[in-house]
Parts: C-alpha cells; sequence; structure tokens
C-alpha cells in the first residue's frame, strides 16, 4: 500500500514538474514572440526613417545637380558671347588695319591735288611734263586709296552733314537755301563706312 502511494506521489509530482515546464515555455514563447512583435515595429520604423531620409538626400542630390547644370549652361554662354565679342573686335581691327597709313598718306594727296589744280597754260613744256607726271602719280594713289575702300568726300551742293563735313566758313549765296554746301575746302575721306577725316567746307548761311 505504501509503495503505491509512493508511486502516486511520484507521478504526480512528474506530472507538476511536466506542468511547470510546460507553462515556462508557453511564458518564453510569449515573450519571444513580443520580442519580435517589437523587432518587427523597430525594423518599420527603421525603415520609414530611412526612406525619408533617403528622399531628402536624393533631392538635394537632384537640385544640386540642376544647379550645377545652370553654371554650366551659363559659362557655355559667357564663353560664346566672349569669343564672339573678340571675333567681332579682330574683324574690326583688321578691316581698319589700315586706317593710320590711310591717314598719313592724305596730306600727300591734298598736295598733289593742289598741283594738278594749277593753271599749266602759262607753264613752260618741261614743268608741264612735270605737272603730268604727278598727275599720273596722283592717280595711282586714288586707285590704291579706292582698292581699300577708301572714299573721298565732296560733297559740293549738298546739305550740310555734321558727321561727314566740318564748317570753317559760312557764305550768305543768293539762291541757295541755308546748310548747304557752297565749296569743299578740303576733300574729307571715309574707309569703307567710317570717317577718318572730314571735308572741311565753306556753308551758305
Amino acid at each position: 500500500m505504501k509503495r503505491v502511494d509512493k508511486e502516486e506521489k511520484y507521478e504526480k509530482h512528474e506530472h507538476d514538474e511536466h506542468e511547470e515546464h510546460h507553462e515556462h515555455e508557453k511564458h518564453y514563447d510569449k515573450h519571444e514572440d513580443k520580442h519580435e512583435h517589437h523587432d518587427k515595429h523597430c525594423d518599420k520604423h527603421k525603415d520609414k526613417k530611412c526612406k525619408c531620409h533617403d528622399d531628402k538626400k536624393l533631392e538635394e542630390s537632384l537640385k544640386k545637380i540642376k544647379e550645377l547644370e545652370e553654371e554650366v549652361l551659363k559659362a557655355k554662354a559667357d564663353n560664346i558671347n566672349y569669343r564672339k565679342r573678340k571675333d567681332e573686335e579682330v574683324s574690326r581691327m583688321l578691316e581698319f588695319a589700315n586706317e593710320d597709313i590711310v591717314k598719313d598718306i592724305l596730306p600727300s594727296i591734298d598736295n598733289f591735288e593742289r598741283a594738278i589744280n594749277l593753271d599749266d597754260e602759262n607753264l613752260d613744256d618741261e614743268l608741264s611734263k612735270f605737272l603730268a607726271g604727278f598727275k599720273m602719280i596722283y592717280c595711282h594713289l586714288v586707285e590704291v586709296l579706292e582698292k581699300y575702300d577708301v572714299k573721298a568726300i565732296d560733297d559740293k551742293g549738298k546739305e550740310f552733314d555734321p558727321k561727314l563735313h566740318q564748317a570753317v566758313l559760312t557764305e550768305k549765296v543768293e539762291g541757295m537755301e541755308p546748310g548747304m554746301v557752297v565749296e569743299v575746302m578740303q576733300k574729307g575721306y571715309m574707309l569703307k563706312d567710317k570717317v577718318i577725316r572730314p571735308a572741311m567746307v565753306k556753308v551758305s548761311d
């Protein structure tokens, strides 16, 4: 009888231990589930935070790229404008490279004109030959100047233009309106479209 009681007592103890172990496992599993849920929540929050951070970083990168593109376009435009200005300056410089030389030649042209305008009827044959030679040289110089687009301003009878003429005298001329060129006292000259020396003129008053 005592042996049976002892066995029953032992079996009950075994059962209690088994139940206790089972409860412990349930508690542990519950704790693990809770911990896993917490980890998932943290991971989700972390992913959301990372995504926001990545979006902000991407936005900043795109903004920076746009700024760099604008700077490149501006630099390119500035370079094109600079090259265009330099090309125009060089072209203009080459176009009027002969201006100083022409200006130096003009007084000689004036002297030739004074010489050939002399009345050669009262000159002897020798001087007449010299005068004929002057006329040939003068004509050649005029041809050279015309070759380089140098043109004389000889506007007798035309309206006075301050861009082309320099008034040195005025004279009241009957039958002529005021402001007209009465006489060209010294020819002016243009190099292409630029006045390099205005004509000295007498203007009607």
